[in-house]
Formats: C-alpha cells, structure tokens, sequence
C-alpha cells in the first residue's frame, strides 16, 4: 500500500504503546513511520510582562533528543523492516497532529499523555484529532497486540460508510474477522410517514421495524464482500442503545472502527456523540474515521 503513518509522543506510557502500534500498523501498510514530538514550554508561572525564554532549535533537539531516540528504538523493536524517521516541533500537540494528518493515512496517538487529567479516559489530544484529522485516528489503550475481531459500528449514515471501508481494510491486513454492528431502538430510527388516506395513525407492523434495520445493515457492507472476500463477516443487528451495545463488544474485539458523525449527528459537528462516548468507555484500541478521510488512501 505504501503511504505514511504517523505516531505523537510525549515519553508517556500511553504513548509507549503508541508507537508499537503504529510500527505494527505501518507494517501492515507497508508503509513509513514518522514518530513526531510537539515540544511546547511547560505550563509554569511568569512575572507579569515577562516572557518565556525562547530555546534555539539546537537546545530543542537537546531537549527531546532521548525521548525521541527511546521512541524510535521502540518502534523498531515492534517492526524492524519499517523505516523509522523522526520530527520534533515546537508547538501545540494537537494541532502539529492535525496538521501532519494532511499527509498521513493513519494517525496513532495513546489514550492519554503527560498533560492529562485523572479521570480522564481519553486525553484532550486524542479527542481533538478524532474530530479534526484529515485521516483516520487510532487511539491505542493497551500495549499489548489485542485478539478478537475488527469491530465496526454500522448506522447507515453517508458519513459511516468510509469507517465500514477502513474496518474492512484493516480486517484484511490483520487476517482478523468483522463484526458489522448496527444498534437501532424506537426512538432513533426515522418515522414512516403515513398514507394520505390513512384513517388511523400509521406505524410499523409486528417485525416490520426489525426488518428494515436488517435491510440498512446489508445496504451498508454492499459491494464490500466483493472487494474483500478474504475477510469473514458477522452482520448483528440488535435493539440496544448504540453507545451500550459498541461498548459491550468491544471488551472481545481487537480493533473498534465508528464514523466521526452518524446518522443523528448534528449539522457543524465534528464528532458526533455516539463518537464521542464510545471513544472514552471502549475496551480496546478505537479508530475514528471522518467522511472522505479514506478515499486519500494509496492502492
């Protein structure tokens, strides 16, 4: 496939594992690594009127040369035959990230970093990205490579239909199965709307509401099949709510993959809510695709 993948660091444990994953996934791709550092003044208090003394480009490279070296070293461990470079910068993380994203088929970052908050399950960097990289985000929980199947929720939406295409690469490159999930209820699926000569009010017949949420989920994966046959698909359908039903799969998958807006999401949005909850509660690693980031993607 070819391609870059990038991977952020701090020197955190989270961002240990990071940048394992991110070998591994460049592996996959065939792909280069670039392991990149945001280097930014830590948050201590000035005399007012004073400024933070400015660091030379060679006092920087000083500074973060052993966290960038332990990255890199890590890296190669993970997966010796990728070709490993290294960028620090001296800027805010996420936005030196997204702007990197421009580039990249895939984003990796740890759920947390050194500047996060206690409670926190996913750090500010990560939730920021997911809503406004240009590519995929992979937001990595656990050092250890996960088993299971690629897990990918399925709403219908236009937006989702780029993370059901990247769950299907991914469970191609990994020699993974797919979980396609769609959870529906009630109350989030759109409302029939009833005859002109209907002399009672109109709704669903017995069955007939499952029915079509059976036939959205086949409409979401067509054409998939044929363009990846190697790749063994489970197509579940269930009545939950879709952050509780993502959620409870995900503690036996490998890999979760959502869209960054769904089918209820919000016209300005960049991460819809669905997107966002799951990504604090899922119990494995979690991709988040946003709507055409795939399509930029090497053959």
């Amino acid at each position: 496939m070819g391609g870059l993948v990038v991977v952020g660091t701090d020197g955190s444990a989270p961002s240990s594992a990071a940048v394992a994953a991110a070998a591994r996934e460049a592996a996959r791709r065939d792909a280069d690594l670039r392991v990149v550092h945001a280097f930014a003044w830590p948050e201590v208090h000035f005399l007012p009127g004073a400024a933070p003394p400015a660091f030379t480009d060679t006092e920087v490279h000083a500074l973060t040369g052993p966290l960038l070296s332990r990255a890199v070293e890590q890296a190669r461990a993970a997966a010796p035959q990728v070709s490993v470079d290294q960028e620090v910068t001296v800027g805010d993380a996420l936005q030196v990230l997204v702007d990197r994203s421009r580039e990249a088929q895939l984003v990796v970052v740890g759920s947390r970093g050194t500047g996060a908050f206690a409670g926190l399950l996913v750090g500010s960097t990560g939730v920021g990205l997911a809503a406004h990289a240009a590519c995929p985000v992979l937001v990595v929980r656990d050092p250890a490579e996960p088993t299971g199947p690629v897990l990918v929720g399925v709403d219908g939406s236009p937006q989702a239909r780029d993370a059901v295409v990247f769950a299907y690469d991914e469970a191609a490159l990994r020699g993974a199965s797919l979980l396609a999930l769609h959870a529906w209820t009630a109350w989030n699926v759109p409302v029939p709307q009833p005859p002109r000569d209907a002399a009672a009010p109109y709704a669903y017949e017995r069955g007939m509401l499952a029915a079509d949420e059976e036939r959205l989920l086949a409409e979401a994966l067509a054409g998939c099949a044929e363009r990846y046959p190697q790749v063994t698909v489970e197509r579940r359908s269930v009545r939950a709510g879709t952050r509780e039903a993502l959620v409870a799969e995900s503690a036996r998958a490998q890999l979760l993959v959502v869209g960054a807006r769904g089918r209820g999401g919000f016209s300005g949005l960049m991460l819809g809510s669905v997107s966002q909850a799951v990504l604090h509660h899922a119990r494995c690693p979690m991709a988040v695709v946003r709507g055409g980031a795939v399509a930029r993607r090497p053959d």
